[in-house]
């Protein structure tokens, strides 16, 4: 498929918002898949600290 200009190619044959959309919801959950797994690590490291601190002092 080629495309006469690149308003063409964003458009997509009339098709550009669901194409674009769909692009950008998986962007969104890629992006997801990596930082929240990255988040969950961070909070669990902290609280496993946090509990160690808390036992030394006993």
């Amino acid at each position: 498929m080629s495309f006469a200009s690149f308003a063409d190619f964003f458009a997509m044959g009339n098709h550009g918002a669901y194409v674009w959309s769909a692009y950008g919801i998986c962007l969104v959950v890629l992006v997801l898949n990596v930082l929240l797994p990255l988040q969950a690590k961070r909070r669990y490291l902290q609280d496993e600290a946090r509990r160690m601190r808390r036992e030394e002092s006993r």
